[in-house]
């Protein structure tokens, strides 16, 4: 079934191939990919195509139609996915995975595995094939992907780009040693899924929604709390080097404001409902470097300003630091080509993205605190 021949709108109704999942003799381990998608009619298309292409291709593909007003179902068919409508989903991503969940990870076999991954991104072809030879170590609950920025957004699509380049970077330093699995495209084990679930229905885990199921549909970002949940019970997680794909970029500010509070919040209250325990520990002190980031990048900006515009003499401290970021800019994008390290080396090209930023970062710390009201 890895072609998912003969997919239609038509099945949207019908539980799409639940009863196959139950099937005594079909081969075990399948890996079944769900994407979660919402108006994606041009994104879709490429998203399944880079999943038949793999070296070692999902063996069922199920599009999650969620509150689309556009052609998504269509697009979803023609490439070859089934299509499964939530019904009177209220809860965006997470409602939509959890009502596809509740009907069918009962069904599935011990063995299989079900790839979670988002509708606008396209995976590498080694992408499955890496993440499943990872899976057979079972210390790892899921394994994620590194992830580099799509075409256009202009300027701020090229920030966006250089970022995640540089994220890319540390990655491979850390050998696949994930903070994260992120919604992008993450491989779970069909045990490890119910055991999450048992788990928040027994109360061993946070369950803000009180729903008892994979994902907590209270939560700002399902795929961060997720991670932070398989941690608790014991399980490592991992993003190879190898496990590469693409995802679209931002293309206005105000789009990139609003995921970026949504994630830097998220993240926070996350660690918030989880606490102080061995696992959150590490996270908190990089929440508290980045506090003291943002308060160290608005000194930095301050000081160098005050002294242009006064005309006070710029102490060596200052000069020298600057220096250091300019070198550490040009060194961590070269993965991106020598254009994109002459665009970093006057640092205050790139700073204004870094500032916007560190003001995102300083509004995710206020609403968190003040417990605001959440807007997604």
């Amino acid at each position: 079934m890895g072609t998912n021949s003969g997919a239609s709108v038509q099945a949207i109704d019908a539980l799409p191939q639940r009863e196959s999942y139950a099937d005594d003799r079909r081969p075990l381990g399948w890996l079944v990919a769900v994407l979660p998608a919402h108006d994606e009619e041009q994104n879709v298309g490429a998203a399944i195509a880079s999943l038949l292409s793999q070296t070692r291709p999902p063996d069922h593909i199920v599009v999650l139609a969620d509150n689309c007003t556009d052609a998504t179902p269509q697009v979803a068919a023609d490439a070859g996915a089934d299509v499964f409508v939530p019904r009177d989903n209220r809860d965006k991503k997470a409602g939509a995975l959890n009502q596809w969940l509740d009907q069918h990870l009962d069904v599935l076999h011990p063995d299989d595995l079900v790839l979670v991954m988002d509708s606008d991104c396209t995976l590498d072809p080694t992408f499955l094939e890496t993440a499943l030879g990872h899976l057979e170590d079972p210390r790892f609950g899921g394994v994620g992907g590194v992830f580099r920025g799509g075409p256009g957004g202009g300027l701020l699509g090229t920030f966006q780009r250089n970022e995640y380049a540089r994220y890319e970077r540390d990655v491979r330093r850390l050998k696949g040693r994930a903070l994260v699995l992120t919604g992008t495209a993450s491989v779970f084990p069909v045990p490890v899924l119910q055991h999450v679930r048992a788990a928040r229905r027994a109360g061993l885990l946070p369950d803000s929604s009180g729903g008892g199921q994979v994902y907590d549909t209270a939560v700002l970002t399902e795929d961060n709390e997720l991670s932070l949940a398989l941690m608790h019970l014991g399980y490592d997680i991992l993003a190879p080097a190898e496990c590469t794909l693409e995802t679209e970029v931002m293309e206005t500010w105000k789009q990139l404001s609003d995921q970026r509070l949504r994630w830097k919040r998220g993240a926070l209250e996350n660690l918030f409902d989880y606490g102080w325990t061995p696992v959150t520990r590490p996270y908190w002190g990089r929440q508290l470097l980045s506090l003291i980031g943002v308060l160290a990048t608005m000194l930095y900006v301050g000081s160098i300003t005050v002294g242009l515009v006064v005309g006070l003499e710029l102490h060596g401290f200052w000069l020298a630091l600057s220096l250091v970021f300019v070198l550490e800019r040009v060194v961590t994008v070269r993965s991106r080509g020598w254009k994109q390290q002459l665009l970093a080396a006057p640092l205050v090209i790139e700073m204004v993205f870094d500032l916007f930023l560190q003001v995102v970062q300083g509004r995710a710390f206020t609403q968190a605190v003040l417990r605001s009201e959440r807007k997604w």
